[in-house]
């Protein structure tokens, strides 16, 4: 039944994504993607994600829509409170617009929230005990999660899980925050693209495959550097996987959660990072916690299903 569909939209900070489904479905009936372009804006994305939508829809009605946001969120009153990659989001009314554009009720909740829901359903903490679960997406940025007995943990200023500014190295780099040493700025995809640069203007005589292609360095070309043997960027790799691990062990000794889910672009980096992850988490918590740290299932999905599983808990309180 129409009725029944759900539109779930994420707002990431490098893509935008559309899916429907209808509930009780685990297969998208329909699913849009666009990359957004360098220097695009909150108006932009807004407009984009709203065509997005519209494409999936057709001329369907959803019952509900659930959002993810790659930012600070308001969860309880629908409202950005700002994005730390795109500018124009600053207490932004976003469940009001929506519900404007589409006439549907409206959940919005930040990106790495959603998508520990969305793995605590659906994928990677399905039918286990994995309560409390902690997801983190490292991509652009470096993002939190926490669940606790099936239902989103967001703290007393909806603020919790910001793994990523948490401070691993007080004298580091700076940060998107305003501080410096925080996790993101250490270990995000740019923060591994700017680390390279530096190396390589440092050390001038370095040998290394990284230094032909100049400021278009990437995180992806740093892993495939480091997975082919490449000594330079093997040392680059490690240092982010390190500071990685080092946030995740601090969130660890804090909530021990049962399970640690990551995903994001920079979690396809290959076996050498998962092991310096998981080492640097081991060594940074007490030995009598688990330091369970699994990849996400549902990969770059992960955030539209935590949007259905949002949407469909609210038909749950609904009846």
């Amino acid at each position: 039944m129409a009725t029944d569909l759900i539109l779930a939209l994420d707002y990431g900070g490098t893509k935008l994504s559309a899916a429907l489904v209808a509930r009780g479905e685990r297969a998208w009936r329909a699913l849009e993607r666009l990359q957004s372009p360098p220097d695009h804006d909150a108006r932009y994305e807004q407009a984009t994600m709203c065509a997005l939508a519209r494409q999936v829809l057709g001329d369907q009605i959803p019952r509900a829509i659930g959002v993810s946001f790659g930012g600070p969120v308001d969860a309880a009153r629908g409202r950005v409170i700002l994005s730390h990659h795109v500018p124009g989001w600053e207490n932004t009314p976003l469940r009001d617009q929506l519900h404007a554009e589409f006439g549907a009720p409206v959940y919005v909740e930040n990106d790495a929230n959603v998508a520990a829901l969305g793995e605590y359903t659906f994928g990677a903490g399905r039918g286990e005990v994995t309560s409390p679960l902690l997801y983190v997406t490292v991509s652009t940025g470096v993002g939190g999660g926490f669940v606790i007995g099936g239902k989103i943990y967001n703290g007393a200023d909806a603020m919790a899980g910001e793994i990523g500014h948490t401070i691993c190295d007080p004298h580091g780099a700076s940060c998107v925050c305003g501080r410096r040493g925080c996790v993101e700025a250490m270990a995000a995809g740019p923060a591994m693209a700017r680390a390279a640069r530096e190396r390589l203007l440092a050390e001038p005589h370095a040998v290394t495959s990284l230094r032909a292609l100049g400021d278009a360095i990437t995180a992806a070309d740093i892993a495939r550097a480091a997975n082919s043997g490449d000594e330079f960027a093997q040392g680059v790799l490690d240092d982010a996987a390190r500071a990685l691990g080092f946030g995740i062990g601090t969130a660890i000794a804090l909530l021990n959660p049962a399970r640690v889910v990551i995903g994001g672009g920079v979690s396809k980096s290959g076996e050498r990072w998962w092991s310096a992850v998981r080492a640097a988490a081991r060594a940074n918590t007490l030995p009598q916690m688990r330091v369970d740290i699994v990849s996400a299932a549902l990969g770059d999905d992960a955030p539209l299903w935590g949007a259905v599983a949002l949407a469909e808990s609210e038909f749950k309180v609904q009846g």
